[in-house]
């Protein structure tokens, strides 16, 4: 009896617990979501929305509240303004054109409504969070696309949304501002297509007529893509367009089922951001940390991936019923437990009935934990996969242009040496050069720079091996002071010439360790090199051996007090094919240092910062265990420093300014350019029999000495430190001071497109590497010859043609003004040189210079010339006296204009004067 006294008092007991539970008032907030949509097309529109809704079955206590204004920006505004009325906790707004919706959103931002603004931005900052692609991106994808697919040759017609929305326009902008880069590739005009498939096809049918031919369709929606593909199938059957679109949406009639169908080249991928947006409200709703600006990502959709991707939308799409589905079945177990609930209050009596209701909400209870976890791995499953094939893409892409540059920078260092050879060679070939005492010293330079192309071969074979597993470590044992010691020497002329204190540092005689000779050999002259080409003269490089505090470990320190790195070129140094700027090279030797340390089981580690200096340190791992026993070379190794390596480029400091005057005065004078030491030496070998020769290392020094000599010719390369070649011709082509002087790009850049960059800087000629010395000194005479040929035609009387080489506009216009300007002060007798050159803006030097390059006379000799050329009018038109003319055309008395006029034109102004009128009544005697 008392156990039954006690089951009944703990079943009383549990009722009344769960009565009391039941009769809890309920803490959780059901929030209302305002959702305004007016953006994209009708299949756009709705894939936003399911994405929204799949989304909303992980957030219950959300509820989303949609309206459709069909594109009608009048009509969101009402939409908006209602949701005001209504006081929905949150709204999110997608906007078709941004100008008409700002105020309205700004007042619900005031309200103190949280807003989220999706796929496009309004006019102002004024809202909580953006969530959207970049349209300028996308465009500016589907240009470089585009311009692949026609081989950067071809016309392209452009079918937009609406002309005043943001993504149409920034859709539109990215796509021309990659385009321009290929001249060939044109536009053939533009269709308003209003993003909708029929007013598409409207616009288009009307437009048929006049539309020329065209290579690409590029539309800003793939509904509009097929629009125009069904116009163009009717009115011009069996064409060969490729079609291009945007949004690659999943599902039938949409733009991956379409690139599947073969009706669509490609589609480019741009998200709704519906699944974002509702992630993004319940953070701010439940006051997380939540992103302001938050860009979605895009990728191309074509033959190449479509396959794939379809396969993967579907399943997305399928993914995303299964979770409306699954959320439904949970909402109609949820009211189960709710009408179980009501139940329990009815039949309190039964004590059975209530035992059973709590045994089904607890089974409830778990089956929806259950279900939200699988919901939430799926969900996370399909938001891997997105992110997967994004970021393949991405890297892909990041991976080609890393190679693009890699070659075109191998390119120009194998270019330059065998320049370097090639024009020694052809010296020594010519019969006149025989017995010459240059002969030793150009087999000197053929050597070291066939040597260069030797070492540079190594590297590609050395980075091949890495690439494909195949290079192999063979450690010996070697005592590693001497091993430093022997390398150290091949730098030590160097270092003398150059006045660089170069020192090693260690408290270890010696030090044994096992490693691979050849590898650490070319890991420590790379580091070397490298110190050395940074390094001003004068300044300092060290190395500095020591062990660690646990002995398991050397480390080496290679150090200077050179230019050093700024943060992004540290960060990214070890990289595979980067350069930094104004660092030339191949972008792949510290790269293959740290690669042959990490086959060492060490690490290669470095510290530097840009005007203080740069610090590298080799950790190697001291004795042999870390090593597998096969691979260890236990016979003794003699091992020598590799020669190839002794011929070391002996690289100018950046900062230097390399100037060099022949003393011996030519009559014209040549400005070389080039960061090579050794093309600067040969070429200025080869024509300072003939020029006076100034030569700069850089292309800021270069520039300074062009406006302080105004040299006749310049001769630059084009890949140089700081300021680049083109940058050079287009400055000095666009300043009146260097304007005349013509100019030669010297290169490694070969291609057409490269040239037609150049002679649209301004440059006259356009030489590539490798380049026979001869046709250099050829053209270098022949725009000399040109020069002065023009300079003949501006002599005569001053009369400048109308001239359409920009650099000869700017001549032209520098006699207009030269000209007027002594007319305009004809009669000042103080007018001279100094109040000139003031006039113009130039400095006296430069404005003699100049004129005489341009004309061959003097400044004040053109003056005299110009003044007694006006005298000789006056003295026939006018009774004026001698001495009035002479005071009103400049002479500061008759005296000297009269001695001046009879030593020009061999007679006084008198006999002049009387001559010319007894000539003249002679004339008209009957």
């Amino acid at each position: 009896m008392k156990s039954t006294r006690s089951f009944f008092s703990y079943w009383l007991l549990l009722l009344i617990v769960f009565t009391m539970a039941c009769h809890q008032p309920q803490n959780t907030k059901k929030f209302t979501i305002g959702f305004s949509q007016c953006t994209g097309g009708d299949a756009w529109r709705r894939q936003m929305k399911v994405a929204m809704e799949g989304e909303l079955a992980f957030y219950p206590d959300m509820k989303l509240v949609y309206r459709d204004a069909e594109n009608d920006s009048e009509k969101q505004v009402a939409d908006i303004e209602a949701f005001i009325h209504d006081k929905v906790d949150l709204l999110i707004v997608s906007p078709n054109e941004a100008t008409p919706i700002t105020p309205i959103v700004e007042k619900a931002f005031n309200a103190g409504i949280p807003v989220i603004v999706v796929d496009r931005k309004t006019s102002s900052s004024m809202y909580n969070a953006y969530i959207g692609a970049d349209n300028f991106e996308i465009g500016k994808l589907a240009g470089s696309y585009i311009a692949d697919l026609l081989n950067e040759k071809g016309k392209v017609l452009e079918i937009w949304g609406l002309p005043g929305s943001t993504p149409a326009m920034d859709r539109h902008r990215g796509l021309w501002e990659t385009l321009k880069e290929f001249p060939q590739i044109e536009s053939v005009g533009n269709i308003y297509g209003k993003w909708e498939q029929d007013s598409a096809r409207l616009q288009l049918t009307k437009a048929m007529t006049t539309l020329p031919d065209f290579d690409v369709l590029f539309a800003h929606n793939d509904v509009m893509a097929y629009g125009a593909f069904q116009v163009l199938q009717e009115f011009r059957p069996n064409n060969n367009i490729r079609f291009i679109g945007i949004d690659a949406l999943p599902g039938p009639g949409a733009g991956i089922q379409f690139v599947d169908d073969k009706i669509l080249t490609a589609t480019f991928l741009y998200p709704t951001g519906g699944e974002e947006s509702i992630r993004t409200a319940y953070q701010i709703l439940s006051k997380q940390p939540y992103e302001k600006e938050n860009v979605l990502h895009s990728t191309v959709v074509d033959a190449r991936n479509v396959r794939v991707m379809k396969l993967q939308s579907d399943k997305l799409l399928n993914q995303q019923k299964d979770i409306v589905r699954q959320q439904q079945l949970l909402n109609e177990q949820i009211q189960t437990y709710y009408n179980q609930r009501i139940l329990i209050y009815i039949l309190l009596i039964s004590l059975i009935a209530l035992v059973i209701f709590g045994s089904i909400a607890a089974m409830s209870w778990r089956e929806k934990n259950e279900i939200n976890k699988r919901l939430e791995i799926k969900n996370q499953e399909i938001l891997w996969q997105k992110d997967t094939i994004a970021s393949m893409a991405e890297h892909a892409e990041h991976a080609t242009q890393e190679k693009l540059r890699f070659f075109t920078n191998i390119s120009h260092e194998f270019k330059t040496p065998l320049t370097l050879i090639m024009g020694p060679v052809e010296e020594l070939l010519d019969e006149q050069n025989k017995g010459r005492a240059s002969i030793r010293e150009n087999l000197l330079l053929i050597k070291k720079n066939s040597l260069r192309l030797l070492r540079l071969i190594n590297q590609l074979m050395d980075f091949r091996k890495i690439e494909d597993r195949k290079m192999i470590v063979k450690p010996s044992e070697h005592d590693l002071v001497q091993f430093i010691a022997d390398i150290m020497a091949a730098f030590e002329k160097l270092a003398k010439k150059r006045k660089i204190q170069f020192q090693f540092q260690t408290d270890a005689d010696v030090l044994y360790a096992w490693f691979d000779p050849d590898m650490l050999d070319k890991v420590i002259f790379n580091l070397l090199s490298n110190a050395f080409k940074f390094t001003n003269e004068r300044g300092m490089i060290w190395l500095r051996l020591s062990v660690d505090t646990d002995h398991k470990n050397a480390l080496l320190w290679v150090e200077d007090n050179g230019l050093g790195m700024s943060p992004q070129q540290v960060e990214h140094a070890f990289d595979r094919f980067y350069t930094g700027e104004g660092a030339g090279g191949t972008g792949i030797g510290l790269s293959l240092s740290r690669e042959f340390m990490e086959l060492h089981k060490g690490n290669l580690t470095l510290n530097s910062e840009r005007g203080k200096g740069t610090r590298f340190c080799i950790v190697l791992p001291l004795g042999n265990m870390h090593f597998e026993e096969q691979l260890l070379v236990t016979s003794k190794v003699d091992w020598k420093h590799n020669t190839t390596f002794d011929f070391i480029n002996e690289a100018v400091p950046l900062s230097e300014n390399l100037t060099v005057e022949t003393r011996l005065q030519k009559e014209h004078t040549l400005l070389l350019v080039d960061d090579n030491t050794e093309l600067r030496k040969f070429l200025v070998n080869r024509l300072t029999h003939s020029y006076n020769m100034v030569e700069a290392a850089d292309g800021t020094t270069g520039l300074h000495l062009a406006f302080e000599k105004v040299p006749d010719v310049i001769i630059c390369d084009v890949m140089l430190p700081g300021i680049d070649g083109f940058q050079i011709t287009k400055q000095l082509k666009e300043d009146l001071r260097t304007s005349h002087i013509p100019i030669i790009l010297l290169t490694a850049k070969g291609s057409i497109e490269q040239r037609i960059t150049g002679v649209r800087t301004g440059a006259d000629e356009y030489i590539s590497k490798p380049f026979v010395f001869e046709y250099l000194d050829a053209r270098i005479k022949a725009l000399i010859h040109n020069r002065e040929a023009l300079k003949s035609h501006y002599s005569h009387d001053f009369q400048v043609p109308a001239l359409a080489n920009p650099g000869q506009s700017l001549d032209r216009k520098f006699i207009n003004d030269f000209t007027s300007l002594i007319e305009k002060n004809l009669g000042n007798a103080d007018f001279h040189v100094n109040e000139l050159a003031r006039d113009l803006g130039m400095s006296r030097v430069q404005v003699y210079r100049k004129v005489k390059a341009l004309i061959g006379y003097s400044i004040n000799d053109y003056i005299v010339s110009i003044r007694l050329k006006k005298a000789k009018f006056l003295l026939l038109s006018t009774e004026k006296t001698i001495s009035e003319i002479a005071f009103e055309v400049g002479f500061s008395s008759a005296t000297y204009f009269s001695t001046a006029f009879k030593a020009r034109f061999h007679q006084s102004p008198k006999e002049y004067k009387l001559l010319q009128k007894a000539d003249s009544e002679t004339e008209f005697k009957p």
